[in-house]
């Protein structure tokens, strides 16, 4: 289960309306059923359909982990609860006194459970600038296991060559880990460029409506794979069979919703270029950005993410932040509806005093997909409240 048969020619939106979802042969539905039931019916001890007991394995479960990989171009998916929780089963691939190098700009979230939860179990980490290859090649650790980068980063947009950071990390024997949560599939697929592991906050742009907590782990490699999936039945961290099919009905219209998020943030790094009271922009279309190179290399598109910093502090950011109507004041991203947060004091407050700090002055835009004058307008109006 979780494993998919190559779909030899179809493009990502037919994968994404068909891989993983064939009729229903009970019932010809072609919409994938919602199976409830916890438990299936064994014809004899240890004789059954695929499926025993809903942890180890449910058939809404199986429909989302075959779309999900036939997008990122992965023999295995495993779909998790949260992001978090299919980010905790990838490192327990590693052993007491391996290290983790850890891109030096990546999710609040994921600091906390590296620096938070595993470090006192014995796992260390590093956090590395990952666009200075030559640096970090010189000063690698031989206990490390993995490399785990964003690219684009979390908040900052940092993108990173996928490729050449595999080709580093294979000579010396770790793992490669690309979450692929800003990019999405859609834009980006980390397995062909040579990562071992590819995890997703399906929270995000996978589900895509802000409606629905899961996490996704895409896998190449046979033997990675069926080590976590014995860490996801053995921990339970499953996402139920209606997450499940808010994601499976989520992805359906990914290739759309990103094409209308990159048009969209396009729009508003326009506005943004040009306001006077706009310190810098982070967005990796622009040929000043860090990472721009790698970016056009290795993705389709640029995103639907943007970030900020304002000339007059984080006094001005907090002020821009709260002061928008379109665009909600909250956490989380990769949805319909375009939100606004103040990362320093919001989703990265854990990484504050760490080399993961970020500006206090930085604003991180999620552009949605609503009509690209409205969000324009809403912002300059919110931008010319700051000093």
């Amino acid at each position: 289960m979780g494993e998919i048969e190559e779909q030899a020619g179809w493009g990502f939106e037919t994968l994404a309306i068909h891989a993983g979802q064939p009729a229903d042969p009970s019932t010809g539905a072609v919409v994938t059923p919602i199976s409830l039931s916890t438990t299936f019916a064994q014809s004899e001890v240890g004789v059954h359909q695929g499926y025993e007991y809903a942890r180890s394995g449910n058939p809404t479960r199986t429909a989302v982990e075959q779309q999900v990989a036939a997008l990122e171009h992965a023999t295995h998916g495993l779909a998790f609860a949260s992001g978090l929780a299919a980010e905790d089963n990838i490192l327990r691939l590693l052993q007491p006194g391996q290290r983790i190098l850890l891109g030096n700009d990546a999710y609040g979230g994921t600091f906390r459970l590296i620096s938070k939860v595993w470090t006192p179990l014995g796992l260390d980490w590093t956090a590395v600038d990952l666009s200075d290859l030559d640096a970090v090649a010189a000063s690698w650790p031989d206990d490390t296991g993995m490399v785990w980068l964003e690219t684009p980063t979390n908040p900052l947009l940092t993108c990173f060559d996928i490729e050449a950071i595999a080709e580093m990390a294979h000579e010396r024997g770790a793992l490669v880990v690309v979450d692929n949560t800003f990019a999405t599939p859609y834009l980006q697929q980390p397995i062909t460029l040579g990562a071992d592991i590819v995890v997703h906050s399906a929270t995000k742009y996978l589900g895509g409506h802000s409606d629905v907590v899961g996490g996704f782990v895409a896998v190449d490699d046979d033997e990675i794979a069926e080590r976590i999936r014995f860490t996801q039945n053995a921990a339970g961290a499953v996402p139920s069979p209606f997450d499940s099919y808010l994601v499976l009905r989520g992805v359906k219209t990914l290739g759309v919703r990103m094409d209308r998020h990159c048009e969209n943030a396009r729009a508003i790094v326009d506005l943004l270029s040009g306001h006077r009271a706009v310190e810098r922009v982070l967005y990796p279309q622009l040929p000043d950005h860090p990472g721009h190179e790698a970016a056009a290399k290795q993705m389709r598109d640029y995103g639907g993410m943007v970030s900020f910093t304002l000339k007059a502090g984080e006094a001005a950011a907090r002020r821009v932040a709260a002061s928008t109507e379109l665009f909600t004041l909250a956490e989380s991203l990769g949805a319909v509806e375009s939100l606004i947060e103040h990362p320093g004091a919001m989703t990265h407050a854990s990484a504050a005093g760490s080399p993961l700090e970020v500006p206090d002055n930085l604003v991180r835009l999620s552009v949605g997909i609503e009509h690209a004058a409205d969000l324009v307008a809403d912002l300059e109006q919110a931008l010319d409240t700051a000093p």
